[in-house]
């Protein structure tokens, strides 16, 4: 009897329990090098980034969320991307081109030096494919240097983080 009542007390307290959370195909968050993306892999929607790094990045990191499978861009490309771009220490969002007039395009070879070997490659990454999205952690050197964004919104000597969604290539 007793077994009883303690085995129907413990099924009814895991009852009233908060259930882990569930998400939707594409929303789980995937974390890499300190940085969390939720919605990695639906590229119809902005992905919700964030960040929290005590160390700048060294180099440019990258990671595919989803591969693309149409052409792949060159460092001198005429691209359109969607995009989101966040501070790597802080998470604090800068750019998005999501909450703009949509995507965006741009040579390759007119931009930072990150965007440039990010998305059309080099020796050592690969260059993105049309459909494809790719997280990339940018180094100072190769984002906006020590002096940051006449805006404010890139101190002098940050790291940033984008999630670009590469949509053509040109």
């Amino acid at each position: 009897m007793n077994k009883t009542l303690l085995l129907l007390a413990a099924t009814a307290l895991i009852s009233y329990l908060p259930s882990p959370r569930s998400f939707a195909a594409g929303d789980a968050p995937l974390d890499f090098e300190n940085v969390s993306v939720t919605g990695a892999t639906n590229t119809s929607a902005k992905p919700k980034v964030t960040a929290e790094s005590k160390l700048p990045a060294a180099r440019l990191k990258w990671k595919d969320l989803v591969v693309g499978k149409g052409a792949a861009a060159t460092p001198s490309s005429t691209v359109s991307v969607q995009y989101v771009g966040v501070r790597y220490a802080d998470g604090k969002q800068f750019d998005s081109s999501w909450e703009k007039h949509g995507p965006t395009s741009f040579r390759l070879n007119k931009v930072v030096k990150g965007f440039t070997q990010g998305i059309g490659g080099t020796d050592e990454i690969p260059p993105m494919k049309v459909g494809g999205r790719r997280l990339m952690i940018v180094p100072s050197e190769l984002g906006y240097g020590e002096n940051g964004t006449a805006d404010g919104a890139i101190p002098p000597n940050a790291t940033i983080v984008f999630v670009v969604d590469l949509i053509s290539v040109k």
